[in-house]
């Protein structure tokens, strides 16, 4: 009976916290003050429990209330995300996914970004083969019709195109930049919801076959959802990329 007695606070106080992280959380880009009842509806929190835990967030400067009762978030809030902006390194998220791909598909596994009318090559991973295009980082290539510049340049768009949400991912191409070369890419989006880059699967035409792309691609979109989630980014609705993430 005493072990039932000590394993209680722990319990609760993940169910606190889960709440207050909730709170936190459910400001989105673009909020101001929110009221108390649009915290209610967005959290599923009942008002007497938001205001319990606000009582907390206020004293550690995470939340502030306003005259009108509604909440904002506080300057601790910006003093953390600043924090978080200085440690933040893309090779730390970005390579794990392009090592993890190499010793799954045994292609080689790149991540391009856009540098006005050209891609270039951030980070590779090379694959095991000693038939391979030889690439590396810091390359720019052509803003082509490659599936790496096509996920660019759709994706990278400001409002993204509506077509793009009916486009197949990732995009798989033949013989564009190379005509012994195929590759798969997947588009990577950021917290603040815009394009970080194009994840790609590369290799030659011979072994990267539309056949063996298409066997593959579930592994690469998967990646690049992860990828995506581990930014604290999010896909636009793209139904089959909805499905594979709940399917995941």
């Amino acid at each position: 009976m005493a072990m039932k007695n000590r394993s209680r606070p722990a319990v609760e106080g993940v169910a606190t916290a889960d709440r207050v992280l909730s709170l936190l959380t459910t400001f989105r880009k673009g909020d101001g003050a929110l009221s108390l009842a649009e915290l209610s509806a967005r959290t599923g929190l009942v008002k007497s429990t938001i205001m319990r835990l606000a009582v907390s967030l206020e004293e550690h400067g995470l939340l502030v209330r306003l005259r009108d009762g509604s909440y904002q978030l506080d300057a601790e809030v910006l003093r953390l995300g600043a924090i978080y902006q200085q440690s933040f390194k893309l090779e730390n998220f970005v390579l794990p996914v392009l090592e993890e791909l190499v010793a799954r598909l045994s292609e080689t596994a790149s991540f391009y970004v856009r540098r006005g009318e050209q891609r270039l090559c951030l980070f590779r991973v090379e694959s095991p083969h000693l038939l391979r295009l030889h690439i590396r980082e810091g390359d720019m290539l052509p803003l082509d019709s490659s599936a790496t510049a096509q996920v660019l340049r759709i994706f990278g768009a400001d409002p993204i195109p509506a077509y793009a949400l009916g486009i197949e991912l990732p995009i798989y191409t033949a013989g564009v930049t190379d005509p012994h070369t195929a590759s798969l890419a997947m588009p990577v989006f950021d917290s603040s919801g815009s394009l970080s880059g194009a994840l790609t699967i590369s290799g030659p035409i011979v072994r990267l076959t539309a056949k063996r792309a298409h066997a593959i691609m579930s592994v690469i979109r998967v990646a690049g959802l992860n990828l995506t989630k581990a930014l604290g980014g999010h896909y636009p609705s793209i139904k089959h990329v909805v499905d594979e993430a709940v399917s995941a």
